[in-house]
Parts: structure tokens; C-alpha cells; sequence
């Protein structure tokens, strides 16, 4: 809306992406501040509240918190979206499908949870990584259909290293995949998952700004791709509406996110680090989610192969909890690692 303001009453000053990304930012950071309390009373009266895992006993006093806060903060994003971005932008419709249709399957998943009163219930892992597939497929395609470039690039390196082809779409399944599960496993105390959510939407916000712009590619010897800058108040957005959730989500927390949130964050990060080609580079920007991730797949092989763990209890931050740490200093101190990492990841940038 904003944007067509500026076509037709010709306000100089929305044309500009870095003006409507604030503006995004702000809207969506009021909309949930706004909407978080009523949503809690609703939740509340209809019982809509996080079922807790029976293995993590430390969890009991957390069994009445409500949970689905993300559908909260993924409409408000949808809704200063709406109002700031560019609509017929192809990337800006991909990014606002890519969050709405990871957030509909983490619904589906917490309903399920919460008809049965089972953590463990909703989807089995098996449906949740085929609907998540499906959806990742489908963005997939609809990128490459757009005719985005399939090259890849890696950190340091200013030319592509290769072109991948018809694998780009495998290699961007797996992407999406590897991200959304990797936000849904960190996802295990209060606050955890948003503070590392918030950076890394920062930086990818700042590398997508850059790729789609031509002075600043051309001097950083970035990828340059028209169009993809506008979905940076995409990001700037669900930043804002994540902060505004932070408010209530933070130690103790008076709402969950979901699988409806963590999903939805996940599957659009991975959506910022394609259209930014910075798929690699994800591994350093998402760095608590890959080492929560990575906890939990050596325990698991761990297990398997010497009938030994790793850890006392995955993902690492039970493990951290099991060695008696107070909740708030493991988040506050995995919230300073995403940070530094994210610090590192844009130094990075100037390094080619």
C-alpha cells in the first residue's frame, strides 16, 4: 500500500526500501504487542496450552502457558507486509507464501499436540517432514520458475563456484528442511529461539538489501539479483513482530511460539539465505540452531552405535539444564553466541 502511495501521490519518500522497512518493523512490533495479551485470554479460556514433554519433568510448572503465539506474530509480519512491501514483487509473494504455508503446517502440528495433550502427538515425524517437502518443493519452484539464478556461492569467494541446475531445487528442499527443523528443536526454553530468530533476520535483511541493490553489490562483489532488496522489509517485519513477542515470550514465559512459529521462522530464514545466495553462510548466522541440531544427531548416533550419549540430554540446552545452569543463563548466554555470530557472518561480507 505504501508503495502505490508513492506511485500515485508520488511521497518521494516511500520509495525508498530502508523508509518502508522501518515502517514494517514498528507496525508489526505494535500489532503484537496489541494483539499477544488478547490472544493469551483467549488461549487461556479455550485451553489452547503447551502440552509438556514427559521427559523433561523441570517443565511441569510450564504446563498451563499457552501456546500458538507464532500465528500471532506471523499474521502481524503478514499484515505490515501487506501495507509496506512492493505486492507484485515475485520474491515479495514468495516470501509471504514461504511464511504462511510453514506456519500452517507448525498449526496443524500444535493442534494435534493440543487435542491429544501430548507433546509427542500432533504430527508423526514422518507426516511432518512430508508436508514440510511438499511446501519446500513448492517455493522451490516457484523461485526457480522466476528465473533466479541457480549458482552457488560460498563465503570469501566473489564468483560463483558452480551452477548446480536441475539440482537447485533438491539442494533448496534440503535447505528448507535443515532450517525449519533446526528453529523447531531450539525451540525448548523461554525466549530461546527468538533472540537467535532476531539476529539472524537482521543479517540476511542486510545481505538481501545488498543484493538487490547495484552500488552496494557492485562494491561489496555481491551476487546482484533486481528485486530481491524489497524483501527485506519482509524481514524487517517479522523481526518487529518477533521483538513484540520477545516482550512476552522472555523468562518466565507467558506464551509459547509453537511449532506454528518456529517453523514459519525457519522455513523464511531459509527463504532469506536463498534469494540472498548465502545458503553457506546460513550455517554461521543460524549457528545456535545448527549446534542445537547437531546435538541432538550425535546423540542420537551416539546411542545407535555405542549405546552411550553424548550429552546427559539433547538438544543441548537439556543438557545444560541437567547440569543445573538457571534457565535464564543458558538463554541469555546462547543469545550472546548468535549474536557474535551474526556480527562475524557481516564482517564476512567485506571479505571476498
Amino acid at each position: 500500500m505504501l508503495y502505490f502511495i508513492y506511485q500515485i501521490f508520488d511521497v518521494n519518500i516511500l520509495q525508498y526500501i530502508t523508509i518502508r522497512a522501518g515502517i514494517a518493523f514498528f507496525l508489526a512490533f505494535s500489532l503484537t504487542m496489541f494483539a499477544i495479551p488478547r490472544y493469551i485470554a483467549w488461549a487461556v479460556a479455550r485451553k489452547a496450552q503447551q502440552p509438556i514433554n514427559k521427559y523433561v519433568p523441570n517443565h511441569a510448572s510450564k504446563a498451563n502457558t499457552p501456546t500458538m503465539g507464532g500465528l500471532v506474530f506471523v499474521l502481524a509480519t503478514i499484515v505490515a507486509s501487506l501495507i509496506s512491501a512492493e505486492l507484485t514483487n515475485v520474491y515479495v509473494i514468495g516470501g509471504l507464501v514461504t511464511l504462511g504455508a510453514f506456519a500452517f503446517v507448525g498449526f496443524m502440528d500444535d493442534r494435534g499436540k493440543i487435542l491429544t495433550g501430548d507433546n509427542l502427538q500432533g504430527f508423526s515425524s514422518r507426516q511432518k517432514m512430508a508436508f514440510l517437502a511438499v511446501t519446500a518443493t513448492i517455493v522451490s519452484l516457484s523461485i526457480v520458475l522466476a528465473d533466479f539464478p541457480t549458482a552457488l556461492y560460498l563465503p570469501f569467494i566473489k564468483d560463483s563456484v558452480m551452477d548446480i541446475g536441475i539440482f537447485t531445487i533438491v539442494f533448496w528442499v534440503i535447505v528448507f528442511l535443515a532450517t525449519s527443523n533446526a528453529v523447531n528443536i531450539t525451540d525448548g526454553l523461554d525466549g530461546l529461539a527468538t533472540v537467535p530468530s532476531v539476529s539472524a533476520l537482521f543479517t540476511l535483511g542486510i545481505i538481501i538489501y545488498i543484493t538487490g541493490n547495484s552500488s552496494l553489490s557492485q562494491y561489496l562483489l555481491m551476487p546482484k539479483i533486481i528485486g530481491v532488496g524489497e524483501v527485506a522489509i519482509l524481514a524487517s517485519a517479522l523481526a518487529g513482530s518477533l521483538l513484540g513477542f520477545l516482550w512476552f515470550n522472555s523468562y518466565p514465559a507467558e506464551v509459547f511460539m509453537g511449532d506454528t512459529g518456529s517453523l514459519a521462522i525457519g522455513g523464511f530464514l531459509a527463504y532469506l539465505a536463498i534469494i540472498g545466495k548465502s545458503e553457506a553462510l546460513l550455517v554461521l548466522i543460524g549457528i545456535i540452531f545448527v549446534i542445537e541440531t547437531v546435538s541432538v544427531i550425535l546423540q542420537i548416533g551416539s546411542y545407535k552405535i555405542r549405546k552411550k550419549r553424548v550429552f546427559l540430554m539433547a538438544p543441548i540446552h537439556h543438557h545444560f539444564e541437567m547440569k543445573k545452569w538457571a534457565e535464564n543463563k543458558i538463554i541469555v548466554r546462547f543469545w550472546m553466541i548468535a549474536l557474535l555470530a551474526n556480527l562475524i557472518a557481516l564482517i564476512t561480507l567485506k571479505i571476498r
